[in-house]
C-alpha cells in the first residue's frame, strides 16, 4: 500500500526501534543466566527505543504532541494532533527471552487514532493502516479479520493482570463466562500484537480491562480498518477513558459483547489471604 507521508515517517521510526531492540534482545537471551539479571539492561533498551522514535517523529513532526509509556505526555504547538506510542509492548516477554513484543506508534487527529504501525521485530512482521485505506502487513498483504461465525470455532485473546492487580478477580469471570463457549482463550501479553492479530485474523477476538492508550492506540486502527468492530469495553465511556476494549469480527461480536459485558458485580473483588 502507498502510504501517506506521516505513515512512512512511523514505519521508518518503527523499523530503525525494532533493530535496535533486536540487537538488545540477543544480548537478553545471553544475559537470563547471570546473577544479576537482565531488568536493568531491558530498562535501558527501552528507554533506547523511545529516544530514537522520538527523535524520529518528533524531528520530523516536531508540532505534534507527544504521548509515550516510559517519557509520559507532551503537549505540541498543534493541539489537534499527537503522537501515542509504545517503544516496547511485551517487556515481560522481551525480559524472558521470549520473541513475542513489538513497537507501537499511533497518530491521533483530533481525538481520533487516523493511523498505526505495530513492528513484531523478532519476526520481521509489520502491520500497519491508515484509516480509510484499509490494514496491512509487510508491503502487500492486506489484512481481514476472520469470517467466523460460531462461538465454539473461536479463538479469543485477552490481558491477565499480573501480581493481583485489581481487575484480576473480574477478568477471572470473564475467563468463566467464555471459556465454554469457545475454542481457547490465549494470553500473550502484548496487547498491540493481539489488535494485530484480530485484523489478519489469528485471534476471532480480543478483549482488555485496565489497558493503558499507547498499549492499544495503533491497534486500533489496524483492526478497525481489517473490518473488525472495535468498541469500548464499559457502555457510556470511551476506549482510552474507560481503559477497556473489545475488538472481534462482526459475526461474533453480539455474542462475544454480551458475554463480556455480563460481569457480576456481587463477586468478591478481592481474593482471600
Amino acid at each position: 500500500m502507498q502510504g501517506s507521508a506521516n505513515l512512512n515517517i512511523m514505519i521508518k521510526a518503527a523499523r530503525r526501534a525494532g533493530r535496535s531492540l533486536v540487537k538488545d534482545f540477543r544480548e537478553v537471551e545471553n544475559l537470563q543466566a547471570t546473577m544479576k539479571g537482565p531488568g536493568d539492561f531491558v530498562s535501558k533498551a527501552d528507554l533506547a527505543a523511545e529516544a530514537m522514535l522520538k527523535e524520529d517523529l518528533m524531528g520530523a513532526r516536531p508540532s505534534y504532541g507527544w504521548l509515550a509509556e516510559e517519557g509520559g505526555g507532551e503537549d505540541g504547538e498543534d493541539p489537534t494532533r499527537r503522537w501515542i506510542v509504545d517503544p516496547l509492548d511485551g517487556t515481560t516477554n522481551f525480559l524472558h527471552g521470549m520473541p513475542h513484543w513489538a513497537v507501537s506508534i499511533a497518530l491521533e487527529h483530533k481525538g481520533e487514532i487516523v493511523a498505526g504501525v505495530v513492528f513484531d521485530a523478532a519476526k520481521d512482521e509489520m502491520f500497519y493502516a491508515e484509516k480509510g485505506k484499509g490494514a496491512w502487513m509487510n508491503n502487500s498483504q492486506r489484512l481481514r479479520v476472520s469470517s467466523r461465525a460460531k462461538m465454539i470455532e473461536a479463538v479469543f485473546a485477552t490481558g491477565v493482570p499480573f501480581g493481583g492487580g485489581a481487575n484480576l478477580p473480574t477478568v477471572l469471570q470473564d475467563l468463566a463466562r467464555l471459556m465454554p463457549q469457545c475454542a481457547g482463550v490465549r494470553r500473550w501479553g502484548v496487547a498491540s500484537l493481539d489488535l494485530a492479530y484480530v485484523a489478519a485474523g489469528r485471534f476471532d477476538g480480543y478483549w482488555e480491562r485496565g489497558i493503558q492508550p499507547w498499549d492499544m492506540a495503533a491497534g486500533l486502527v489496524i483492526a478497525r480498518e481489517a473490518g473488525g468492530f472495535v468498541m469500548p469495553l464499559h457502555e457510556g465511556r470511551g476506549i482510552f477513558e474507560g481503559r477497556g476494549v473489545i475488538a472481534c469480527n462482526d459475526p461474533l461480536s453480539k455474542q462475544f459483547v454480551e458475554t463480556i459485558r455480563n460481569v457480576d458485580t456481587s463477586a468478591p473483588k478481592t481474593f482471600p489471604v
